[in-house]
């Protein structure tokens, strides 16, 4: 099965759907419609409850290699590029729906993740990446400023001297590097990169998906949340997993000494 959306692909691999940015003639770089069809697409995957888990990944021989600039500055009627009309029209709702995605997500970065294609990289719950890839904050190249939650995510992930390092002075960060520094979570043989994603991808498909979902959204609120509010929002969380199928299944096969068999209810 392969769905089209604008500039992206979904294909499915049983439970997990494959979401591949479709434009490797330029290294996948993104552009409004790309942010929209990738929106897109992710609707499709969640509604379609054909599909527990997801990965991202990019054709060819790139991740993302950021924005094409080539795709907005090519009218000169239209004046200079409106840096915040893209964000605030593309990019950012592409993040928000990354973040509130209903199921879990593995990211399989191949080559460059540059610029918001760093970003983008960096929402999967956990992010897998070929040895040859590299992550790059692009900003300081073209005069512009870190965007796509970068400035958010970095700090979090890799501490505030990092971040700043990699944003200043916009060198590669290779993959190895990326994986020494916690920014990512596995690297492996360019050649393993889609295998490696499809069988951690479908792990988290065979697993209770109500409660993954949940546990993705407790880290997303964690860095907002003091202590108590944590605990509170892991009390209704659990409240709900506590009434699930998955969980009766759970027990279930904790005392028959068997594997359990989630059906994500």
């Amino acid at each position: 099965m392969r769905k089209d959306f604008d500039q992206v692909t979904v294909t499915a691999r049983g439970k997990v759907a494959v979401v591949t940015m479709n434009r490797p003639e330029l290294l996948n770089a993104a552009s409004e419609g790309m942010a929209k069809g990738l929106r897109a697409a992710f609707q499709y995957v969640e509604k379609s409850g054909e599909f527990r888990a997801a990965v991202l990944t990019g054709e060819g021989r790139g991740f993302c290699a950021g924005v094409n600039l080539a795709d907005q500055t090519g009218d000169p009627e239209k004046g200079p590029l409106d840096t915040g009309y893209l964000l605030e029209n593309a990019f950012h709702p592409l993040m928000r729906a990354l973040r509130d995605l209903e199921l879990p997500l593995i990211t399989a970065v191949n080559g460059a993740a540059a610029g918001v294609g760093m970003s983008i990289a960096l929402m999967g719950d956990l992010v897998v990446a070929a040895r040859s890839a590299y992550f790059l904050q692009a900003f300081a190249r073209i005069g512009l400023v870190p965007d796509g939650g970068s400035t958010w995510l970095l700090p979090r992930l890799i501490g505030l001297a990092r971040a700043r390092e990699l944003s200043l002075l916009a060198e590669k960060l290779p993959a190895e590097t990326a994986l020494a520094w916690g920014l990512i979570n596995r690297v492996c043989d360019d050649a393993d990169l889609m295998k490696e994603a499809i069988t951690l991808a479908e792990r988290l498909a065979a697993g209770p998906t109500r409660a993954l979902v949940a546990t993705r959204q407790l880290y997303w609120a964690s860095p907002h949340n003091s202590m108590e509010q944590q605990l509170d929002l892991e009390c209704r969380h659990q409240r709900a997993a506590g009434h699930s199928e998955d969980f009766a299944e759970g027990v279930a096969a904790f005392f028959a000494k068997r594997p359990a068999v989630f059906k994500g209810r």
